[in-house]
């Protein structure tokens, strides 16, 4: 009798809880189009043909998007790896074949696997050498294009908002190749024009800063702090609830330069750093105090997509370094070490590749959608309207366009690939046969050449033919698992009145959030008034500190597909309640809209120095792995080890300049 009384308290609490975040309130959290679900598997199809004629949806072949009221950047709820885009991949993992497949009548001279920006990129390329008339198949297992380039797009009154579900910004394109930043000024991206549209004296016209949310939880009482990296140390450190002992340590780490490796010369502390995690180095070379890991422990998510322990000191010491003249925060401990020179052996290309002193401000509304909305534009004449960089933004893509018989390059949304086949001996083969699933059919199509522009990791899986060193450079990179969240709110009146525009938050769910970037382009015009709608970006990234990153990795992402839509909302709702409720925020009243990019294989794997040997270049396993295997090339971030668009354009074109030996001549 107690335990049943004690239960049903319970559950009047949590009933209760619900009702005060707002669980019950009507919001905008469609992940269905008219009631019935956009990516439709197997076991939905044939039972529900009466709600496909209902929706005015061809029933044979499989085809949604036909519809009119198909356009997936509209729609809420679980977005990034949705329901329906990843089932067929797990059955072809976990043993399944598709030997019956029924053949498509179209042939094409490039079948292209996987519609992000290095699939997309990789079609564009391959026609500007073959030619206007040569015909290419691009084939995407989600319900949109773009890949990680995710557009979340939302409507409050007459006012569009937009947000980014993956690719953020064009970072560091002082570092692009020819390749890549001659592909962006072909469609028309001119990289000077952002610094009109983004608004850069913005957070000091609102006297916003960063913040720090401190968790009860983790810190003993819940406290967003501004100033972050604005206000000197020492009086930002003093406005925290962190304990004396720490607060003394944290300010010293920020404001002396202290050689914390002395006597040892230049070249042996990069070989330290290299070998040394970040922990590590502030634990036993800084002599911090353990009870300040908590607050550095997920400065690292957003860039390494581990916590401090697992990245080496190295690697930040460089770019923080690097940001030293920048109004930034960098990682503290090393303004006193003399790492004068180039990055030191082993240090991961994160490290490389990055120059902190670029402005962070080469951002579409959107993030890298508009990239993929502007490569599709120029291969499908009448998919958008407009012509320039800037109504791309606000431009409506007509999805009925892309699988249109009559072009010569269509892209085939909902069709998981699941076999790709060198017909006969890899080395004489004249021809690839690709096997797909679309609308719980098997179907196959012939193309002169092959690139798969998906993921590494599933590659062995279609080419079991491949050899076994190569399949291990596939799949020696482990994804990792992301969470982007875009959260609708009516005003951001709370984050004025609090000084912020976002925060870094330690021990919560979500690690980070922030306004989305204060971009206005063509017709598109950020919430530049406190009383506006706008939108707020989450981040979270699952993984689990102690293992290995691959583990860590593992982890994360069999946690975000076991979470539902409801936990995540509910995360949401909490955690902006507990940040700004102290400005006038209510969860309840206040939340518009939820819109959770889940993606459980997100970032790219980078090598890490802690973990990985110091592979020479040629023996990388990207680079074992992204050879040729007959008419089949690869094309993907994950073959360049590297989770930037530059590095999924650059990929395109090599795997473009492979084939090319096969003549890659289009039809007359």
């Amino acid at each position: 009798m107690f335990l049943a009384v004690k239960l049903s308290g319970e559950a009047l609490r949590h009933d209760r809880e619900d009702e005060d975040l707002g669980m019950d309130r009507e919001i905008d959290r469609r992940d269905f189009l008219n009631g019935f679900s956009v990516a439709i598997g197997s076991s939905l199809v044939s039972p529900h043909l009466k709600w496909l004629e209902a929706l005015g949806l061809p029933q044979s072949p499989f085809a949604p998007e036909k519809a009119s009221s198909y356009y997936p950047p509209s729609l809420t709820g679980m977005r990034g790896s949705h329901d329906g885009s990843f089932e067929i991949a797990h059955q072809l993992r976990d043993g399944k074949h598709w030997t019956h497949a029924t053949p498509d009548t179209e042939t094409y001279d490039l079948v292209v696997v996987g519609a992000g920006i290095s699939g997309l990129s990789a079609a564009y390329f391959f026609r500007r050498l073959a030619g206007p008339k040569s015909k290419v198949l691009i084939l995407e297992n989600h319900d949109d294009f773009g890949g990680h380039a995710k557009r979340n797009e939302f409507r409050v009154g007459d006012r569009t908002l937009l947000g980014y579900g993956g690719v953020e910004s064009i970072a560091t394109p002082s570092m692009y190749s020819a390749e890549s930043m001659g592909l962006l000024k072909e469609l028309g991206i001119e990289l000077e024009r952002f610094n009109k549209y983004f608004d850069q004296s913005f957070d000091k016209s609102h006297d916003l800063s960063a913040g720090v949310f401190f968790d009860k939880e983790t810190f003993g009482e819940d406290k967003l702090v501004g100033g972050y990296g604005l206000l000197p140390w020492p009086e930002f450190i003093a406005k925290t609830p962190l304990p004396d002992r720490v607060q003394k340590d944290i300010v010293r780490l920020y404001t002396e330069k202290v050689d914390y490796l002395p006597g040892l010369s230049t070249s042996e502390k990069k070989t330290l750093l290299a070998r040394t995690s970040y922990k590590d180095f502030l634990l036993e070379y800084a002599k911090v105090h353990p009870d300040a890991m908590p607050f550095f422990q997920k400065q690292t998510h957003s860039i390494y997509g581990v916590g401090i322990e697992a990245v080496p000191a190295g690697d930040l010491a460089f770019l923080s370094i690097a940001a030293r003249d920048l109004d930034s925060v960098d990682y503290p401990g090393f303004g006193g070490i003399d790492l004068s020179g180039s990055p030191g052996p082993g240090l991961g290309v994160e490290a490389t590749r990055q120059d902190e002193k670029a402005p962070y401000i080469y951002h579409f509304p959107d993030g890298g959608a508009s990239i993929a909305r502007l490569l599709v534009r120029a291969l499908i004449p009448g998919s958008a309207p407009g012509s320039t960089m800037e109504d791309i933004v606000t431009a409506k893509m007509n999805y009925a366009r892309l699988d249109d018989p009559a072009l010569p390059v269509r892209i085939r949304l909902n069709s998981t690939v699941v076999r790709a086949r060198n017909v006969g001996d890899p080395a004489a083969a004249k021809e690839v046969e690709v096997t797909y699933v679309r609308g719980g059919e098997a179907r196959s199509v012939c193309g002169t050449t092959c690139i798969l522009a998906c993921w590494n990791m599933i590659i062995p899986y279609l080419c079991p033919e491949m050899p076994q060193k190569q399949k291990d450079g596939l799949a020696y990179g482990v994804k990792i698992p992301i969470v982007y969240a875009n959260v609708v709110i009516k005003n951001w009146q709370a984050l004025k009145k609090m000084g912020v525009f976002g925060a870094y938050c330690p021990g919560s769910y979500f690690s980070a959030l922030e306004l989305d970037f204060p971009v206005s382009i063509g017709d598109y015009h950020f919430a530049a008034k406190p009383e506006e709608p706008c939108v707020l970006h989450l981040e979270r990234i699952p993984v689990k500190p102690g293992l290995p990153p691959r583990e860590q990795q593992i982890a994360g992402r069999t946690e975000l597909y076991s979470t539902p839509f409801s936990i995540f909302e509910r995360k949401v709702r909490a955690q902006l309640g507990r940040m700004f409720s102290p400005g006038g925020f209510d969860p309840a009243r206040d939340i518009l809209a939820v819109t959770v990019n889940r993606w459980p294989h997100g970032y790219a794997y980078e090598y890490n120095s802690l973990y990985d040997p110091d592979f020479p270049d040629d023996q990388r396993p990207c680079v074992i792995g992204r050879q040729p295997f007959g008419r089949i090339s690869i094309a993907n971030a994950d073959a360049d080890a590297f989770s930037y668009t530059n590095a999924a354009i650059d990929q395109a074109s090599r795997a473009v300049k492979e084939i090319s030996r096969f003549g890659a001549k289009g039809r007359a």
